[in-house]
């Protein structure tokens, strides 16, 4: 179908297009294709050599990839089928990260297709505002191209925080984005940092048998997750060898040619082969020219916008991680998608489902939906439990992947399904299953879908009929 011509605004002024966007990732792709579905000429504008934004090159993909080789790796050596072979028993971090590679390779091929079969003018070069409407980019070889719209989406994301004191252009010293570049075989790695990505990278490091400190700011992992599923991550991790040091800071860092020793606040200090600095995120926005455009971010270079994930200047939005929370690429998909139509329709009033599963991919990995135990004993709601052990599911048994657990918060009176928290293999699978029932209106939602269907065996899913079996069994 061929695009619209360029629009007018109330004042008839003639612009290039409809929509500019700045930033190939999640919320830029689902941005562009929302707007090029409905006919509305659209550029978008990417600074590096390949779409796909940080999630693509940095962050979601290469890290789960990488997890992914490493949890496979550490289910063989668990294997008592494979006991006493020596094939495959240890792998480098070059090899792993060679996969990892052939999956961006692969991502980036199939999102450049995305903007091609949909006609959606792709520009590579740095992007800034010139003012409301116009935008300037530095293309790679000097050159600069001016560009108009009637509006703008920044999706530009985010990168991580490197506080000035800590020199990253040491050898030794990385951060999530530079992880992915290790040149040397670590032995030991300092991760400061127990948020989500300092969590994964410490179940990925200790399942590579390199020795892990993990330093978490505050007094438990997590501290958004139901307090069950941050224990059991917290002592899985203990278990399997990482030191957890609790409500601490980093004082100073010392560096090396062959090592890093951190000094905490507290007076410890440790030495690493490497550190892997992960404590917080900024959004892209320092070189966008934001006051042009009449913008300004928070201390975190971070945008506000309102409901319909528009900024203050009624032209440009903004979604994914440049607005943090949630800071998800799935949400940022969504939020691209939902600006583009609250620009096609001002009467609009789509948002994102309440309840946005969370995907921790940790090794065993843990996802959630809904509320939490805490949240809902704050609230007065009167709930019961429901729990299954993955170690006693036949397909669990089967594949030897015993650790885990599911666990159905559900109201004791209405049955209504509140929250479910799972922590095991393929967890972040096993939600959505729970997240569809939980979306279902006029009575649909309750725990006992679960007793009343039936699920195929030997599954995982399974989980879901033992797990509501046993809440059930605890009303009287």
């Amino acid at each position: 179908m061929a695009k619209a011509n360029t629009t007018k605004s109330t004042s008839e002024k003639t612009f290039d297009y409809d929509v500019i966007i700045i930033g190939t990732g999640p919320g830029g792709e689902g941005a562009a294709m929302e707007l090029s579905k409905k006919n509305r000429k659209v550029a978008i504008i990417e600074r590096y050599k390949d779409v796909g934004g940080g999630c693509t090159h940095w962050g979601t993909i290469p890290s789960k990839a990488l997890r992914q080789s490493v949890s496979r790796l550490t289910e063989y050596n668990a294997s008592p089928l494979f006991r006493g072979h020596n094939k495959a028993k240890r792998l480098t971090c070059a090899e792993i990260l060679n996969h990892a590679s052939s999956v961006i390779s692969k991502q980036v091929q199939l999102r450049s297709g995305f903007y091609d079969r949909n006609q959606v003018e792709l520009i590579t070069g740095d992007a800034s505002f010139i003012d409301t409407n116009t935008i300037q980019v530095i293309k790679k070889d000097g050159s600069i191209e001016k560009i108009n719209a009637e509006k703008i989406v920044i999706a530009t994301g985010s990168h991580p925080y490197r506080p000035d004191d800590i020199d990253f252009n040491h050898p030794r010293v990385y951060d999530s984005d530079t992880i992915l570049s290790l040149k040397h075989e670590p032995r030991s790695i300092i991760i400061y940092g127990a948020g989500v990505i300092g969590s994964e990278y410490a179940s990925i490091f200790r399942g590579l048998s390199v020795k892990v400190d993990l330093i978490n700011t505050r007094e438990r992992l997590l501290s958004f997750l139901d307090d069950e599923i941050s224990d059991a991550l917290s002592y899985h991790l203990w278990n399997n060898g990482v030191v957890i040091r609790h409500g601490e800071q980093i004082k100073r860092v010392e560096t090396t040619e062959q090592s890093v020793i951190v000094y905490l606040e507290s007076g410890k200090k440790m030495r690493a082969d490497c550190l892997l600095f992960a404590n917080g995120r900024t959004g892209n926005t320092a070189d966008l020219k934001l006051e042009n455009a009449g913008l300004k971010v928070d201390g975190r270079g971070q945008l506000k916008v309102n409901n319909k994930y528009q900024t203050h200047v009624d032209n440009i939005y903004a979604v994914g991680d440049v607005i943090g929370y949630p800071s998800l690429a799935s949400a940022a998909y969504d939020q691209g998608r939902l600006a583009a139509s609250a620009m096609i329709d001002h009467q609009s009033t789509a948002m994102l489902i309440a309840d946005i599963p969370t995907g921790i991919y940790t090794i065993p990995e843990i996802s959630s939906v809904g509320k939490t135990e805490q949240e809902l004993t704050e609230a007065k709601i009167p709930y019961e439990v429901g729990r299954a052990q993955f170690k006693h599911l036949a397909r669990a048994q089967i594949t030897n992947s015993l650790v885990g657990s599911l666990k159905i918060l559900f109201h004791r009176e209405t049955k209504e399904i509140l929250g479910i928290h799972c922590f095991g293999e393929n967890a972040a699978e096993i939600i959505h299953i729970g997240q569809a029932i939980m979306q279902q209106t006029n009575g649909g939602n309750t725990i006992e879908y679960f007793v009343n269907t039936t699920f195929n065996y030997p599954t995982m899913a399974e989980a879901f009929r033992v797990a509501a079996l046993n809440g059930l069994n605890r009303l009287f």
